[in-house]
């Protein structure tokens, strides 16, 4: 289990830099989400609310259904070029690309215009998305022991969460400094035009990093892949597991993300009627509660393995959901005045189950594939997972709840995904928590 002769700083450093970056792409990614009542109002017509934010859930989507293609192509450059390169450009892209929603021009002044140009920053969000997480997450678990490898990459897995905590923090503290009407007329773009002064930090400190010590060895071997693509996915032993790992992993990993956080901010704000200030410091305060635990459980899955962790918070998350919004329903009291410590009980319950799907996967991805084609084959059901199954869930679950006039049936397409992911997990994957992946940097060392 070689140390990381070569990498000249210390882990600490590098979890910082690569999880700085990390967490600021999804601060970059989630204002949208964050926003998306008050989006819906600007960039489409007034006069049907519902549809409105319907169509502003599907301009959310449309960022995670690119990601799977941001995976393939900066998986491709990750894997040919180096890791570092690759999510240097990804945060550029990502900083630029919200930097520019900031200025947007709404419906009332250029029409169809706005949520058309909209469209296409949130392509380009969601390419750059796609190729950030899995660069970082590989970055820094080809630094680390094997033994700890849940340990310290639990803590890119915080980012993700994190990001969601900043922007809304972000936009409480903008709100706060100015009226509603300001907020809405003008105020909405402050956390947007922000995030290029944290891009531009973290680019400075990613500059300054190293590459990959395990990548660089097998490189400088000649063992590295030069067509990751086609090994990846050409070869059907590996694009098997790519798919167990998509339908048994990360497909439920996604939606539980996405229902414990996103959904339940969105039926706070839609169902229970509580306005967004109230209803973000719910969602705030119990993320805060919750974010230690991705490091419990990623360590814990050192001990014990990934799949046990994962599993269980897929099959737990499928049988308690329904209990818990109606809990949410019941104990909303009034939407002025609601039952802030129950709802932010509620929520937290569902972000513990966040923390036992994702809190590990990082790990368990990066033991699923070989070095050469790690970044590649990583990425790809990473983002399918939670960019198709995940992402679209706000869109699907309010397309059900109009369809249906029930308010729980947004969540039966959670339910069902992470039944299907405990299912085929646990019956067609295997635990690898014990793969010494630096053995592959020792034997592809230069002698």
């Amino acid at each position: 289990m070689s140390s990381r002769e070569g990498s000249g700083y210390p882990i600490g450093r590098i979890i910082f830099a690569s999880g700085l970056g990390t967490m600021i792409e999804w601060y970059d990614f989630y204002i949208f989400g964050s926003l998306a009542v008050i989006m819906s109002q600007l960039m489409f017509p007034k006069d049907q609310p519902a549809w409105a934010l319907i169509q502003t859930w599907a301009l959310f989507a449309t960022g995670f259904i690119v990601r799977p293609f941001g995976a393939l192509v900066f998986g491709r450059v990750g894997d040919l070029i180096g890791r570092k390169y690759a999510f240097l450009v990804t945060l550029t892209i990502m900083g630029l690309s919200t930097f520019v929603i900031g200025l947007l021009p709404t419906y009332a002044s250029v029409g169809l215009l706005a949520p058309s140009i909209l469209l296409l920053l949130r392509l380009l969000q969601g390419l750059a998305l796609g190729g950030e997480y899995g660069g970082a997450a590989v970055y820094v678990a080809e630094h680390v022991p094997d033994n700890k490898r849940g340990y310290y990459t639990s803590f890119i897995q915080i980012t993700a969460t994190l990001g969601l905590f900043v922007s809304l923090g972000v936009i409480l503290t903008v709100k706060k400094l100015m009226s509603d009407a300001d907020f809405k007329a003008w105020g909405w773009r402050v956390p947007f035009l922000l995030s290029i002064v944290l891009v531009m930090i973290s680019l400075w400190i990613r500059m300054s990093l190293k590459e990959s010590p395990l990548f660089e060895s097998i490189k400088a071997q000649g063992k590295a892949s030069i067509a990751p693509l086609r090994e990846s996915f050409g070869n059907w032993a590996n694009l098997r597991i790519v798919l167990l790992v998509l339908f048994g992993a990360t497909a439920g990993q996604g939606v539980v993300w996405y229902t414990g956080q996103f959904y339940a901010l969105s039926f706070l704000q839609t169902v229970l009627k509580i306005d967004l200030a109230k209803a973000s410091i719910i969602v705030a305060v119990a993320l805060l509660l919750a974010m230690p635990f991705f490091v419990v459980f990623g360590a814990l899955s050192d001990r014990i393995g990934r799949l046990k962790v994962m599993m269980a918070g897929n099959l737990i998350a499928a049988l308690t959901y329904l209990p818990i919004y109606h809990a949410m329903k019941d104990h909303a009291g009034d939407p002025k005045n609601p039952n802030m410590p129950i709802l932010i009980g509620l929520i937290f319950i569902q972000v513990i189950y966040v923390t036992m799907v994702y809190g590990p996967i990082a790990a368990f991805l990066i033991e699923s594939f070989p070095a050469k084609i790690r970044y590649t084959s990583f990425s790809l059901p990473y983002h399918l997972g939670n960019g198709w199954f995940g992402g679209t869930l706000p869109l699907i679950a309010g397309l059900l709840v109009v369809k249906t006039h029930n308010i729980y049936a947004g969540l039966y397409w959670a339910i069902g995904v992470a039944l299907m992911t405990f299912i085929v997990g646990s019956i067609f994957l295997n635990e690898r928590h014990r793969v010494e992946i630096w053995a592959e940097a020792e034997e592809a060392r230069p002698t």
